[in-house]
């Protein structure tokens, strides 16, 4: 049995080294469909992502990419399944902030993110925007500072649910600037948005497509934007460290993911298609208007980003006193 076990085992190696190398009589990778997991549920960014990507990488591979859905458990069922698939390239995955959160968050992960998956190219990155309702008396990020420290634990922000990203910023804001908001979670997105435009919290971290329609509506305002640099979709809005709070760089960068153990053609074949879609003007420009910035950056790259990623939001939970549940 356990010699049976060794030789399928080594087969399977031999198969995917063998497709992957371009062996005589192997058949180049990919021969069939791409399937693409979708931990999130349907409607989302990974959904639309996927939507306005896949038609062009699948042109350039040669075969088509479907999306499964396996939502659930903070993305957890979907990741894992990805996890323990075969590393040959056919099961892949799509993932957001939520990816690098759940170390901090969770106590007992079904796998290692940093260990487990073969990192094909960070997608985008999506800065969350400080938006606040128009009737909280602030129009710059000083004078919500100076407002949450004379009113403290007064200021309500809204977020998807406890560990989410939004929840994560307001802690990270409340400890870089030494303010108490108090934080409200809902379930999903969908909801926390709504109440904020309805006025029933007063603010929110929100990632900028949730937000922007609204605040050209002028129903939310848009006081700051948590990216590295300004964004070019909306460039009057200053960054959070421009706006007076240092060392405020939060953004949700979606990840296309593999199982660990990928051979490096195949490896370099998924990550070139994904560079040359993320370059294409049509699907470049399209990003950039909903609040996107396309990435596209190396293996190498998206792994150093997930381990730094994951090292920062640790110190945020750590400092916020939240323990993993």
């Amino acid at each position: 049995m356990r010699k049976h076990w060794l030789h399928t085992v080594l087969s399977f190696v031999a198969a995917v080294l063998g497709v992957a190398a371009g062996e005589p009589g192997a058949q180049p990778f990919p021969s069939k469909i791409i399937r693409v997991v979708n931990p999130a549920q349907p409607g989302g960014n990974n959904d639309v992502l996927f939507r306005l990507l896949s038609p062009k990488m699948g042109e350039i591979l040669g075969q088509q990419l479907v999306i499964d859905y396996r939502p659930g458990a903070s993305t957890l069922i979907g990741s894992e399944i990805v996890s323990r698939s075969a590393p040959d390239g056919y099961t892949t995955l799509i993932n957001g902030a939520v990816f690098v959160i759940n170390p901090s968050f969770i106590a007992k992960l079904p796998f290692d993110p940093a260990k487990d998956f073969t990192p094909l190219g960070l997608i985008v990155d999506i800065p969350a925007a400080l938006v606040t309702h128009p009737s909280l008396p602030v129009k710059s990020v000083k004078e919500l500072i100076a407002l949450a420290k004379a009113r403290p634990g007064q200021i309500f922000f809204s977020s998807s649910g406890a560990g989410a990203l939004a929840h994560l910023s307001g802690e990270l804001f409340n400890s870089i600037t030494g303010t108490r908001l108090t934080h409200v979670p809902y379930k999903g997105a969908g909801p926390a948005v709504a109440d904020l435009v309805a006025g029933h919290v007063q603010m929110s971290f929100v990632s900028v497509p949730a937000v922007i329609g609204f605040v050209q509506q002028g129903r939310l305002r848009m006081i700051a934007q948590g990216g590295a640099t300004r964004f070019q979709s909306i460039p009057d809005v200053p960054t959070m460290q421009e706006a007076g709070v240092p060392g405020f760089v939060v953004s949700s960068g979606f990840s296309f993911l593999g199982p660990a153990g990928m051979p490096r053609p195949i490896v370099e074949k998924l990550n070139s298609a994904l560079v040359q879609t993320l370059r294409d003007p049509v699907i470049r420009k399209t990003l950039i208007d909903r609040g996107a910035d396309p990435v596209g950056n190396t293996p190498e790259e998206h792994a150093a980003y997930i381990k730094s990623e994951i090292e920062k939001w640790r110190r945020v939970v750590k400092d916020a006193g939240i323990k993993p549940e």
